[in-house]
């Protein structure tokens, strides 16, 4: 198997481990609430990514504490309201609005860039609409807390893409990256005892959901992604992200006894059809660049 071939299937893990921090994230809210959750998850990740990159680590500069500080907010930004909404609506639901990133990256890039999205694009806006509402819709026409604040994660973790992008280009990725954790961390840690009462887990239950966000969803993911992705394509990354709600759905209805109904499973498809399409665009786009000239390449 080509060393590719090996990277992907690695990124599927990462994918599938992902998919599978919405059930940790409902079993942890069993005992804990959602700011102390983020504050242990980002906490442990930190602390054991921190020491398996120590050497990073130390030679930081400031700018890399800025940016990552910057990212560190967005992302207990977007793990606290996705605890939140967890509350009031399933991890089948929230893994899929989540995924609503897919489309939101390319459509926020297209109103930066002031050029109009792509027909593909546009599809897939209408496709995950549509998938939107029918997946979070009640018979009353109305709309969950829940559903709501997953949804605004979803645009906060496009935000954060978006700068991902740019602020790797300046600095050092891997302690850009285990700085974020932190910041995240003390962020939630601020929080718990602003607005809650800082405490352990206080079952088995809860302590699996909290080790196993912050070592295998967190610290793993994060240490797996970060080398994978330098033998695998942005356009196969995306593509297999993309597998996450599917993920997040089977794993719930595994542990926590959620249902396959025939809304989780139309708004589903549609939403998965429009984050395809968009992935699709770039990989064509991808196959139609000509390949550099090995031979006039300089290592």
């Amino acid at each position: 198997m080509s060393l590719q071939g090996k990277a992907n299937i690695l990124m599927v893990i990462v994918t599938m481990f992902w998919g599978l921090s919405y059930t940790f994230m409902v079993m942890g809210l069993e005992s804990l609430e959602a700011f102390n959750v983020v504050a242990l998850r980002c906490l442990i990740a930190f602390i054991i990514a921190g020491l398996i990159f120590l050497p990073k680590m130390l030679r930081v500069n400031i700018k890399t504490i800025l940016y990552a500080s910057i990212q560190g907010f967005l992302l207990f930004t977007i793990f606290a309201l996705s605890l939140l909404g967890l509350k009031t609506t399933s991890a089948g639901n929230a893994g899929f609005i989540l995924s609503l990133t897919v489309v939101l990256v390319p459509i926020m890039t297209s109103f930066i860039e002031k050029r109009l999205p792509s027909r593909a694009v546009s599809f897939a806006v209408v496709a995950t609409m549509i998938g939107i509402t029918v997946l979070t819709l009640k018979e009353s026409l109305t709309f969950q807390t829940g559903d709501l604040l997953v949804a605004i994660a979803a645009v906060c973790y496009s935000i954060y893409l978006i700068l991902n992008s740019k602020f790797t280009k300046n600095v050092e990725s891997i302690s850009y990256g285990v700085y974020q954790l932190g910041i995240a961390g003390l962020f939630g840690a601020v929080f718990t005892v602003m607005f809650e009462s800082p405490m352990f887990p206080s079952n088995s239950s809860s302590w699996i959901a909290v080790l196993g966000l912050g070592i295998i969803c967190t610290a793993f993911c994060f240490i797996a992604q970060a080398v994978v992705q330098q033998y695998t394509s942005p356009t196969h990354t995306g593509l297999i992200f993309s597998l996450e709600p599917i993920f997040a759905a089977l794993f719930a209805m595994i542990f926590l006894g959620e249902g396959l109904t025939a809304q989780l499973v139309i708004g589903g498809a549609f939403i998965l059809i429009g984050n395809t399409v968009a992935q699709l665009e770039q990989f064509i786009a991808m196959k139609k660049i000509p390949a550099p000239n090995h031979s006039e390449t300089t290592l």
